[in-house]
């Protein structure tokens, strides 16, 4: 165990002169009408943009008006958006009296426009896949191997390059899984060359509009310095969001009222560069040359976060009213620590996804323990089990994880620490959440679904995601739970939106995202009901903008 007081290693204010983000003070009301040939655009994203990349956006209704309450002064780009249409940007002074807006959207009529302003999916859904859905490189393990950690068909990805160029890419991809199978990797070379050949896609993949997105707000912060803010967790105790900084060691604070940032770099410790995977002589995830990566967060009941150190293999708790650090080594041979949520009770729980571990860690007593799972064959890829998401029922106490390599999901008894397994009832279930009747949510990536499971009777009913266009089948990377309505927010990895799920209505709800090329990895909720996540996809370049965020979703901004 080490303790250490962190110093911020940044401070930045995202208010530059007058352009703060207050969302508390509204400064002006913008208004308008959104229009393609005299006919009415609904579900055009309105944005007013600041000099910081601070932003606030509305939709447009069926009749293409829309209402920006904006707390942003000074002048702002205004930006209206709508895919398949060309952008129309415009400069205001945000604080000044406006008159009402006419916009007129012009459609794209250039094939190769039309083509780059497809989704990821539209262009990773080329892929020839093997027809067999259990063979290696069919969709649902294409999925569960190469898109996991980043998108594929993005406009970082999608260039054109024959095998050959494939190779030492895939070989390295295919190294993080721990499989170095040549021949898997010159096939899968070759069916991405012939995949991404430079020539158009045209399947007009586009979000239907729903009625409720227009009473929506979307609150964006830019996250300059990070790499890749991995997970984000709220503290209603602070009124922050606290990111887990994985590519950079820091914890990364957001003040949500006037958008001010503050890094604080977890201490090394004596670990070495490259961590734990350095000292048994192992190459870093990534190539990362850092000592600590923390992957995921949670806040405890003694209100210090506690982070899982995925390279130092240890769990660090941080104080965010002091801003020191403690590292706690898990030990046991364990590797990659991964997603973590607090009991209760406090008790601290996590899985470990190179070693097929579940940990636990109580705070008061700074007893760590690790469970070893059932050993279960990986089904595609990689030579492990990935055990991956985590959570703990509020009936019993029971902790509940996944395996997204072995489509498993297993119950730890939280006393005798006794485990039973079970067969998920979607493939590649990766990030799960407990509602407040006990009933399991899972987030089914290779399935493009998600699951409500009744774990006494362990009886499942599916619902699967929207699909906007033929074979485009959405890869949901994770779901959480509003505490406050229940309803379900699922995070999306390749059509550049957030999901969120009526459990009465048993409908979803696609609210598109201001930015191309986004990857967000979970939802956290403030105590106003907004839903956020970070936006992080690796690299940070696949981003439109090439810089990281922080995005926070009002839903009900126009009651």
């Amino acid at each position: 165990m080490y303790s250490r007081r962190a110093r911020p290693v940044l401070s930045i204010v995202l208010a530059l002169g007058a352009l703060v983000l207050e969302p508390a003070v509204e400064a002006a009301v913008l208004t308008g009408t959104v229009d393609a040939n005299g006919k009415p655009v609904a579900g055009a994203i309105v944005s007013a943009v600041a000099a910081n990349g601070a932003s606030e956006s509305a939709y447009t209704d069926a009749r293409g008006r829309f209402t920006l309450a904006t707390g942003l002064g000074g002048e702002v780009d205004l930006r209206v958006r709508k895919r398949y249409f060309r952008d129309d940007v415009r400069k205001l002074d945000a604080a000044a009296a406006q008159a009402p807006l006419a916009v007129h959207l012009v459609a794209l009529t250039d094939a190769k426009e039309i083509s780059e302003d497809h989704p990821s999916l539209s262009y990773f859904s080329r892929i020839s896949f093997d027809a067999d859905e259990k063979a290696l490189f069919s969709r649902p393990n294409f999925t569960r191997d190469c898109l996991s950690c980043h998108s594929l068909g993005n406009r970082f990805t999608r260039g054109p390059r024959p095998p050959e160029g494939w190779v030492p890419t895939i070989t390295r991809m295919h190294g993080y899984l721990a499989n170095a199978d040549k021949a898997a990797i010159q096939h899968r070379a070759e069916l991405l060359a012939q995949a991404f050949d430079g020539s158009l896609v045209s399947s007009h993949s586009e979000v239907p509009y729903d009625p409720l997105i227009a009473k929506a707000k979307i609150y964006e912060w830019k996250l300059p310095g990070t790499v890749v803010p991995h997970d984000a967790e709220y503290s209603a105790a602070q009124d922050k969001v606290y990111i887990a900084e994985m590519f950079a060691g820091e914890v990364v604070e957001v003040n949500l009222k006037d958008g001010a940032l503050q890094h604080f770099r977890l201490p090394d410790d004596g670990m070495p560069a490259g961590g734990e995977f350095t000292k048994r002589g192992l190459p870093a995830p990534y190539g990362l040359t850092i000592s600590r990566a923390p992957h995921s967060l949670a806040e405890g009941t003694d209100g210090k976060f506690y982070l899982t150190d995925s390279i130092g293999a240890a769990v660090t708790s941080f104080d965010p009213k002091s801003h020191a650090f403690e590292n706690f080594a898990v030990g046991s041979q364990s590797l990659y620590p991964h997603t973590v949520h607090t009991g209760k009770d406090g008790v601290v729980w996590f899985t470990i996804a190179f070693s097929n571990q579940v940990g636990r860690f109580d705070p008061k007593t700074k007893d760590m323990k690790v469970v070893n799972l059932p050993a279960t064959p990986s089904l595609s890829t990689p030579g492990t089990t990935i055990p991956y998401g985590i959570d703990i029922s509020p009936k019993d106490g029971s902790v509940w994880y996944s395996k997204l390599a072995s489509d498993k999901i297993g119950r730890i008894d939280p006393q005798t620490l006794e485990v039973k397994e079970y067969d998920s009832p979607v493939r590649a279930p990766r990030r799960h959440r407990f509602d407040a009747q006990g009933r399991l949510w899972v987030a089914g990536f290779s399935d493009g679904a998600i699951a409500r499971i009744d774990v006494a009777k362990w009886d499942a009913k599916i619902y699967k995601l929207p699909v906007f266009a033929k074979g485009e089948i959405p890869a949901p990377y994770a779901l959480s739970v509003n505490p406050k309505t229940q309803e379900v927010w699922v995070n999306d990895t390749m059509l550049d939106l957030v999901w969120r799920f009526l459990p009465k209505e048993e409908r979803f709800i696609a609210y598109p995202l201001p930015m191309k090329g986004t990857y967000t990895r979970d939802v956290t909720y403030t105590k106003d009901g907004w839903a956020c996540t970070a936006n992080n996809p690796i690299p940070p370049a696949a981003l439109e903008g090439n810089v990281p965020e922080l995005i926070c979703i009002d839903p009900l901004a126009a009651r």
